[in-house]
């Protein structure tokens, strides 16, 4: 998606699925993305194509990212796609004693003492990561996210998709959230990914923001108020500008002028590629109804400020599903009448009104709806006891659910 070949709204979806790569044995961060990505090249590379997708390397050697190759023109038939070659990716860790896990945090990897950073090639923006923020911490090396890639064409698009993926931002973890177990322990967070995530930058607050970024709905204002903004305030750490690109913001959706797109980033990983774009496909039917102003006029929608839907997020981010949005103003914005409704209740509503009733995604998001999100299910299987062999085994079972493209029940 770049500005010679632009796509407009809803024309091409960009899809990135994290992964752990761990021991078979003891499940433990296994180091060897930099192995994987050598058996299939032949020789040390940071990408390597494979058709539809691509896997890459991340900022550390235990994770790797599938994603689409390119824009893809349909979400359908990506799940199988993912899936299929997840099966390959753990066809090649095999040899080294690895596989792949899902969940978006592993349960109780110590960051300081098993962080290994990606060594090879230009390792400049790492380096320099590491140096300014410190890399050695679970908002940096233990997080493992579903990114979702939307196009917009001009100014007016970029207004539109906006307006509307800041509305949905904060009801993301309602069914998503996939990583309630840290240090080895549950410690009541559903979505601890996204509580180290927002703190991970405190150093330079405006590279994160509200997480929600500000209201601005024009390329110029964006990059008035938020890019100019968070360059200002690291070049006296980042001297050589190394890291003065639009990728350095942190919010949890950001603007990518260079290719014409906004990236989602508050999803975490769920436990099969399935579960990951039935999830994709229900935000996406939703923000095409936002921004075709089905509910609400654009300027609506314009109108809502991040301090109110950080509040909101916040809520989620604690409750989840379960969170109570009691402010009618915000619901008509989704059509709803309601003058409360959960988190988890406004999914639903928005799944039944807006998803055929033989769309794919249903038996995915029919365990989501009646069980929790992935993280209230692995909660729900842990039950009182939560000490390691028991932590294992449920994630054991996760890997399973990874390797056979299957839901967890928990």
């Amino acid at each position: 998606m770049n500005r010679r070949n632009v796509l407009g709204l809803f024309q091409g979806f960009g899809v990135e699925l994290e992964y752990m790569i761990v021991s078979q044995d003891s499940l433990a961060v296994l180091p060897v993305a930099d192995k994987l990505l050598h058996s299939v090249a032949g020789r040390m590379v940071n990408e390597v194509n494979r058709g539809p997708l691509r896997w890459s390397n991340e900022l550390v050697l235990h994770v790797v990212e599938l994603k689409t190759n390119g824009p893809a023109a349909s979400l359908e038939g990506l799940d199988e796609i993912f899936s299929s070659q997840v099966g390959e990716v753990n066809r090649l860790l095999g040899m080294e004693g690895g596989m792949l896990m899902p969940g978006a945090m592993h349960p109780w990897m110590d960051p300081d003492r098993e962080t290994c950073l990606w060594p090879h090639g230009d390792r400049s923006i790492y380096a320099t990561y590491d140096r300014v923020f410190g890399c050695r911490g679970h908002g940096w090396s233990n997080l493992q996210s579903t990114h979702l890639n939307l196009p917009f064409a001009d100014d007016g698009e970029f207004a539109r998709l906006h307006a509307a993926i800041r509305l949905i931002l904060p009801l993301l973890p309602a069914i998503a959230a996939a990583s309630p177990v840290m240090d080895g322990r549950v410690n009541g967070h559903l979505d601890n990914r996204l509580e180290v995530y927002r703190l991970n930058q405190r150093r330079i607050p405006s590279i994160i923001g509200k997480i929600i970024p500000e209201a601005v709905f024009s390329e110029e204002a964006y990059r008035r108020d938020i890019l100019e903004v968070m360059y200002r305030d690291i070049a006296p750490h980042d001297p050589e500008k190394i890291l003065q690109e639009e990728w350095l913001n942190s919010r949890g959706a950001i603007a990518r002028f260079e290719r014409n797109t906004i990236e989602i980033r508050l999803l975490d990983i769920q436990e099969c590629p399935a579960a990951d774009l039935a999830i994709i496909r229900l935000i996406v039917a939703t923000l095409k109804e936002l921004a075709d102003e089905t509910w609400a006029a654009a300027g609506d929608q314009q109108a809502w400020h991040e301090n109110f839907l950080f509040g909101l997020f916040l809520d989620v981010l604690q409750a989840g599903a379960d969170a109570v949005i009691a402010n009618p103003p915000f619901l008509a914005m989704f059509g709803i009448k309601q003058k409360e409704i959960t988190a988890g209740g406004l999914w639903r509503a928005l799944a039944q009104r807006l998803l055929p009733a033989h769309d794919p995604a249903w038996k995915p998001l029919e365990v989501i709806f009646d069980r929790g999100p992935l993280a209230r299910r692995i909660v729900n299987a842990l039950g009182s006891d939560s000490g390691r062999d028991q932590i294992a085994a449920v994630y054991r079972e996760l890997c399973r659910c990874l390797r056979e493209g299957v839901m967890f029940h928990g």
